[in-house]
Parts: structure tokens; sequence; C-alpha cells
């Protein structure tokens, strides 16, 4: 492995990617009215950490596997609910309301700050004007890491 010395151009490139480069511009949203039940589903079919929450076109929050995990966890002071209950649930219960998001021409260096800073696994990609356009994940950013890095390895 030969790296190359002086300035060494390594993350150069990385540097300048934007998160529209690298979102996933293809989003699953669900409604405040989506059941846990379907919301799982919606996790098992589809490889996403989140899905939006929107209604009217307007994004109204976030709902993450963490959040649907966190249905499922019990305190010993709580009555243990029936699964069919819990199931039957509806996305308005569980969703995070107050969203970050990122604009698509803001660099990748400041979106991995966000998600280190906040824990936050993927994030809204929305235009000043409020329109959705896509997801970004650890995994886009960690693709872009790789790509931009690739010739010097």
């Amino acid at each position: 492995m030969t790296m190359s010395s002086g300035t060494g151009g390594t993350m150069y490139g990385f540097l300048a990617c934007k998160a529209g480069q690298f979102m996933t511009p293809t989003v699953i949203t669900v409604e405040r009215q989506t059941t846990i039940g379907q919301l799982g589903a919606l996790f098992e079919k589809h490889d996403f950490n989140a899905f939006p929450v929107m209604e009217d076109g307007k994004v109204l929050g976030l709902v993450s596997k963490f959040d649907f995990l966190r249905t499922f966890a019990f305190t010993s002071s709580q009555m243990v609910p029936h699964y069919d209950d819990l199931m039957s649930r509806r996305v308005a219960d569980l969703m995070t309301e107050a969203i970050v998001h990122v604009d698509p021409t803001l660099p990748l260096t400041r979106v991995l700050q966000l998600m280190v800073s906040l824990k936050m696994r993927s994030l809204p990609v929305m235009t000043t004007e409020g329109r959705l356009v896509g997801m970004i994940s650890r995994e886009d950013v960690m693709r872009a890491l790789r790509e931009t890095t690739a010739e010097l390895r």
C-alpha cells in the first residue's frame, strides 16, 4: 500500500461532498395514523433507520427503529400491554416532532458532525422551502468516505 506524501490530498474529496450528492432520494414516508404493526412491516421490508412522518405534504416528524423498539421496553412497574394493543398504537404516539433536517447543499462534514453530536442514524434532507428531497444516513456518509478516498488505497 502506497500513500502519497506532502499535502497528501487524502480527505479533500470528502470535504467537497454535499448531502444532496450522497442522500437516498427515494424516501418512504408514513402518516401519524400508521400503526406500529404497519411500521414494523416497513422496517422489515426496507433497510432504513427512520421514516419521515408526513401529512398534507409537510414533514411533521421522524419515527426511527429506536422509537419502534422503545414501544416494547417495559419497566418492572409497568403492566405489560397485550401485543395486539401495542401493534395497533399509532406512529403519532412515538414519533419525534422536533426534528433536525439538513439542506442538500450542506457539506457532509457538517452532516457527520450533526449525526455524531445528536446520536442520529439518519436525517431528512429538505429544501429551504421545506420540501423533503431525501434522507441521509450514516451508511451514506460511509459510502462517501469510501468513494472519495478509494484512489488513496
